[in-house]
C-alpha cells in the first residue's frame, strides 16, 4: 500500500530521500551538477510530500512559492527499485492539488534532458515546454515546464 504524508518542514524522510536524489543528479549531471545543486537547496520551500511503501520512504516532492500565482515544484524523487509503480505521478498529483487548496493557477518546473524519465512524467501528466525562465534561461541543457491547475481558483477576481 502506498500512502502519502504532507509536511510542511523538511523530514528525516524527505532529506534522507533528497541525498538519494543529489547523488544521482551528480552522476546524470556531471560537470554541471554544481551548477544545478545551488537551486536546489530546500531553502525558501514549505511544502514536502514523502510516499512511503509499507512504511517505507521511497519517494519525495516538494513545492515552493515562485510568485502569486504559481508553485515551482522541487526535488521529485522516487527510488529506483520502486519505479514504475506509479508513486511519482501521485506525488506530482498531490502537490498540485496541494497548490490549488492554497489558491495557486500554476505550477512550472525545470527539469533536464539528462532525465528522460522526468520529461515523460511530466508530459504524461499535462505540462507543456515553456521558455526557460530564472537562472534557467540560457541553459541548454535545462527543460522548463508548466501546467495550469483546473479549479475555481483560476482568473478568479480578488
Amino acid at each position: 500500500m502506498i500512502t502519502l504524508a504532507r509536511a510542511d518542514t523538511p523530514t528525516e524522510d524527505f532529506q534522507f530521500l533528497v541525498s538519494l536524489l543529489d547523488e544521482e543528479l551528480r552522476i546524470r549531471d556531471g560537470a554541471d551538477h554544481p551548477f544545478y545543486a545551488q537551486f536546489n537547496t530546500l531553502e525558501k520551500i514549505s511544502h514536502y510530500i514523502v510516499a512511503y511503501v509499507e512504511g517505507i520512504a521511497v519517494g519525495c516532492g516538494s513545492f515552493r512559492v515562485y510568485n502569486e500565482d504559481t508553485v515551482e515544484i522541487k526535488r521529485m524523487f522516487v527510488q529506483s527499485l520502486h519505479r514504475g509503480w506509479g508513486i511519482a505521478s501521485l506525488i506530482l498529483a498531490a502537490l498540485e492539488s496541494w497548490a490549488a487548496e492554497n489558491r495557486f493557477s500554476s505550477c512550472i518546473l525545470e527539469t533536464g534532458y539528462n532525465q528522460p524519465e522526468a520529461i515523460a512524467l511530466y508530459k504524461k501528466s499535462g505540462y507543456t515546454v515553456i521558455a526557460n525562465y530564472g537562472p534557467y534561461e540560457n541553459v541548454q541543457n535545462s527543460i522548463c515546464m508548466r501546467k495550469n491547475l483546473p479549479g475555481i481558483f483560476q482568473h478568479e477576481l480578488p
